[in-house]
């Protein structure tokens, strides 16, 4: 999959379900769904990168 820019994890297809682990993955729907509502609020730039790693962290 390679690197995936933090303002297109919200357009990921997420998988079925959530693996559970430390640091999840981008596909997993937790996180899709945290940086849909960042995307919503407004979110933008570094921002928008600092969100995403705080989605992934479990």
């Amino acid at each position: 999959m390679g690197k995936v820019k933090a303002k297109e994890v919200a357009h990921l297809k997420p998988k079925k379900k959530c693996c559970r682990k430390k640091k999840r993955c981008l596909k997993c729907p937790v996180v899709i769904a945290k940086m849909q509502k960042c995307q919503a609020a407004g979110v933008k730039g570094k921002d928008l990168k600092k969100a995403l790693k705080h989605a992934r962290a479990a």
